[in-house]
């Protein structure tokens, strides 16, 4: 049996330690990071520069890039659009999908979360022709509905599939308390459960809202000039003969910040919503 460690030596392992996990932290962060830095710093670069291998951080910055996408004004239109679609495409979700989970979470419906396991792996990839066709005849490709529609078909059970485990993971005592004082079940489940679930509503959503806004492959097969998004009118910038790469990365930082905000904005919620779901689910 080894002897228990001295509180000098505990002393010296500690800061061991701590260096160890602080540098394992940073290089994580710089892994994550560096895109997005040489993306922002391209985006003030000009075309030859940004093709440029010994050009790196130290240039003199332009912001012609800037000026001329947003002069463009095809990329505010479809931030625009983006915008719209992910905010109706989310709240529509949510609205269908939060009482959906509390019912499968509360009540045992294993098929029905089998089901939806289903929807959520079936790749979306393998619907386009068949909704296209069926969009196609209905008159609806090229507007709003069938970018909302076809949103939903994944936000749907993503958000369903975070919220069923949350939902289990509440405590029924207090819905039975509420339904003893008169309550029904949707009435509990609406004043006491859904207050509660709150964090977790917050992190669906917000990870809805953001495969929404990034979202290609829906919008490049279903929107036309008129309702284009924001990663199709980056794939503008792609073509045969040339690549805007100054343009391309303007472009790509103004759609990164909205995400970037809201992100930020809900990180409260976030993180209590992914923390309870890691020890509850």
């Amino acid at each position: 049996m080894s002897a228990p460690l001295s509180p000098a030596r505990s002393r010296r392992r500690r800061p061991y330690g701590a260096w160890l996990r602080g540098t394992a932290i940073v290089l994580v962060t710089l892994v994550f990071a560096l895109p997005l830095i040489w993306m922002f710093a391209a985006a003030f670069k000009t075309n030859v520069q940004v093709t440029d291998p010994t050009v790196g951080l130290w240039f003199t910055p332009t912001l012609d890039n800037f000026r001329a996408v947003v002069e463009a004004g095809q990329i505010v239109r479809s931030m625009g659009n983006s915008l719209l679609i992910g905010v109706v495409s989310t709240v529509l979700s949510a609205v269908i999908a939060v009482p959906a989970a509390w019912a499968v979470g509360r009540f045992s419906m294993h098929r029905t979360g089998s089901v939806i396991l289903v929807a959520r792996i079936v790749p979306a990839i393998s619907l386009l022709v068949p909704w296209y066709y069926l969009f196609a005849r209905m008159g609806l490709v090229g507007s709003y509905t069938v970018l909302v529609l076809s949103h939903m078909f994944v936000s749907v059970p993503l958000i369903m599939w975070i919220m069923i485990s949350f939902f289990a993971g509440l405590p029924v005592e207090l819905e039975e308390a509420a339904r003893t004082d008169g309550l029904s079940a949707f009435g509990a489940f609406w004043r006491i459960t859904l207050p509660l679930a709150a964090p977790g509503t917050a992190t669906a959503s917000l990870l809805a809202f953001v495969f929404s806004w990034n979202n290609f492959m829906f919008a490049l097969v279903f929107s036309d000039d008129r309702t284009q998004t924001v990663p199709v009118t980056l794939f503008n910038f792609i073509s045969y003969a040339s690549t805007d790469w100054g343009g391309l990365m303007a472009a790509a930082t103004l759609i990164t910040v909205p995400v970037v905000l809201a992100a930020v904005l809900g990180q409260k919620y976030l993180v209590a919503g992914l923390t309870s779901g890691a020890s509850k689910g």
